[in-house]
């Protein structure tokens, strides 16, 4: 595993501990398109437990060049594809069932 990811999870589950999360409309959507009653304050539940094994991906962003981290963890017995970038915030583009599962 990188180094920098330590980091990254430590400053993720900061945020989302103190409700530092956004959501864009495209995450909102897909949060509803998968049927489970999950709210913002569960995705911050969830970005609150993020492991180290659940880690995917990091990737620049096409637009911004900024890095965006891809995490795959299971909820509520669904393998989620969760992508989102930190800012002075956590900001997640992307909430949905994973395809490759």
């Amino acid at each position: 595993m990188p180094r920098w990811l330590s980091k990254v999870l430590k400053r993720i589950h900061a945020l989302a501990a103190s409700g530092s999360v956004r959501l864009t409309d495209k995450a909102l959507v897909e949060l509803a398109a998968l049927d489970l009653s999950l709210d913002p304050d569960d995705v911050c539940l969830v970005l609150s437990e993020l492991t180290r094994d659940e880690f995917g991906e990091r990737l620049r962003s096409q637009t911004s060049r900024e890095w965006l981290y891809v995490f795959k963890p299971e909820v509520a017995g669904i393998h989620i594809y969760l992508k989102y970038a930190l800012r002075s915030d956590c900001v997640v583009i992307s909430f949905h069932e994973d395809e490759e599962q």
